[in-house]
C-alpha cells in the first residue's frame, strides 16, 4: 500500500488537505503581500474519494479580508484516468499575515 493511501486504498485525506493548504497559502501570501500562517481549517467537505493515479488540481480564492486575517476557500478537482473531471473536496482556511517580528500584522484592505 503506498504511503499516501488510507486502508481502503484511496488517497489519504490528510495528504489532500495539505495540498489544499499549500494552494490557500500561496493565494493568502499573494493577497497579504508577505508571509502568512494557517491558523484554522474552518470547514472541509470530502465529496468523492481521490484514487491512486488521479491528477489533482487545487484552486483557491480569497473570500474575506479582515484586519490581520484572510479567509480562503479552496476547491480540489481530479482528472481520472478515463478523462472524467470531478470536484472532490472543498474547504475554508483562515490565514494570518505575519510581520518580520513574527507577530500578526495588518492586511491592506484594497
Amino acid at each position: 500500500m503506498p504511503a499516501d493511501t488510507n486502508p481502503a486504498g484511496d488517497i489519504f485525506g490528510g495528504w489532500l488537505l495539505s495540498q489544499m493548504d499549500l494552494a490557500g497559502g500561496i493565494v493568502s501570501r499573494w493577497r497579504a503581500r508577505g508571509r502568512t500562517a494557517t491558523v484554522a481549517l474552518d470547514s472541509m467537505v470530502f465529496h468523492k474519494p481521490v484514487l491512486v493515479g488521479d491528477v489533482v488540481s487545487c484552486y483557491a480564492a480569497v473570500e474575506r479580508v479582515g484586519r490581520t486575517s484572510l479567509t480562503v476557500h479552496v476547491h480540489a478537482w481530479v482528472e481520472r484516468g478515463d478523462g472524467e473531471t470531478l470536484h472532490v473536496t472543498e474547504g475554508t482556511f483562515t490565514y494570518v499575515a505575519i510581520g518580520e517580528d513574527g507577530r500578526p500584522r495588518p492586511v491592506d484592505p484594497a
